[in-house]
């Protein structure tokens, strides 16, 4: 046998083993807990559907699902943890807007959105909204632009932090509204709402899910939703679009990813479970409680989404004039 034969034959056996051996890991997968990586504090949005996730998924694959909150830096923490572990599925990131924000938000991001994670499934989808206090001088988005052109400046909006989908969302209705409203990030989303019940901020922008309670209880007052048409979960609260500032649909999607060059058939094994899930009515009215729609999808068709979604918010990024941190 030539040299050259030799080394192709040896190429095809050492392809056929991988194969085998992947099959093999996929067929006694998972044989220990999984971590899902949160990349925020407990209470947001992303929590929340981690929380379903992680107590559903065991009933289909066989292994405890154990939640790992790792905040800071609007996701960017627990994002760069999760690209450095292990591509043996037993890591996965719920990933949101943040994964795809913080390439351009962040100058000096440790992770490639497409290249270091494995997408898997959408997960859930959500709206983004403005809220304010019942109480305020804000109870409309027109009340909003009109102060915010009134004392440019002097309005301001919380946000789950720097860089965050809450953020960014700000930043995208003041270039659609024409308008400058100061902003004024938290370490989560949840303390932004806090804020707003107690005074101290005088609007936040937020995903629906960790809002939803706040808006039933009268604690805060949802003022629109980024969405094309009113929402069945608040179906009294006007769009963007009907208050007069056209096209702020932003959507939260809540979406579970592994490590890149996890072996093809495990993710095929998690895709499949993750299906399972979303397709159960106790998840389905969960995720309805918290104004989120299941959203499941192919793995391709999840990986085209975040490679939408990177173009989409670095365009953001430069047009608010939004200097990289």
């Amino acid at each position: 046998m030539t040299k050259r034969k030799y080394c192709y034959s040896a190429a095809v056996a050492m392809l056929a083993g991988a194969t085998l051996c992947a099959s093999a890991l996929a067929q006694t997968y998972p044989t220990k807990p999984i971590r899902l990586i949160v990349p925020y504090p407990p209470g947001g949005g992303t929590d929340f559907v981690a929380r379903i996730v992680a107590l559903k998924l065991p009933e289909v694959i066989g292994e405890n699902v154990v939640v790992d909150n790792r905040a800071g830096a609007a996701g960017l923490i627990g994002t760069e943890l999760a690209a450095r572990a292990p591509a043996d599925g037993y890591t996965l990131l719920l990933a949101d807007s943040s994964l795809t924000i913080n390439v351009s938000y962040y100058k000096n991001a440790k992770y490639d959105a497409l290249k270091d994670f494995a997408p898997i499934t959408d997960v859930a989808d959500t709206p983004y909204l403005l809220a304010a206090q019942p109480g305020s001088p804000y109870q409309s988005v027109r009340d909003v632009i009109n102060a915010a052109k009134a004392q440019p400046g002097k309005i301001n909006f919380g946000s789950g932090g720097n860089g965050s989908g809450s953020h960014l969302t700000g930043e995208f209705f003041q270039l659609r509204a024409g308008v400058k409203l100061t902003h004024i990030p938290y370490k989560g989303v949840g303390l932004a709402l806090s804020d707003v019940i107690a005074g101290q901020i005088q609007t936040t922008f937020t995903s629906a899910p960790p809002a939803m309670g706040l808006i039933r209880s009268g604690r805060i007052k949802a003022l629109a939703v980024a969405t094309g048409k009113r929402i069945a979960a608040l179906p009294d609260v006007p769009t963007f679009g009907e208050q007069g500032v056209k096209d702020v649909v932003v959507v939260n999607w809540f979406g579970i990813a592994s490590i890149g060059g996890t072996p093809k058939p495990v993710l095929d094994k998690l895709h499949a479970a993750l299906l399972r899930v979303i397709a159960m009515p106790d998840v389905k009215e969960r995720l309805a409680s918290g104004a989120l729609e299941p959203a499941p999808m192919a793995q391709d068709a999840f990986r085209k989404l975040i490679a939408e979604e990177l173009t989409r918010w670095a365009a953001v990024v430069k047009n608010a004039g939004i200097k990289p941190e």
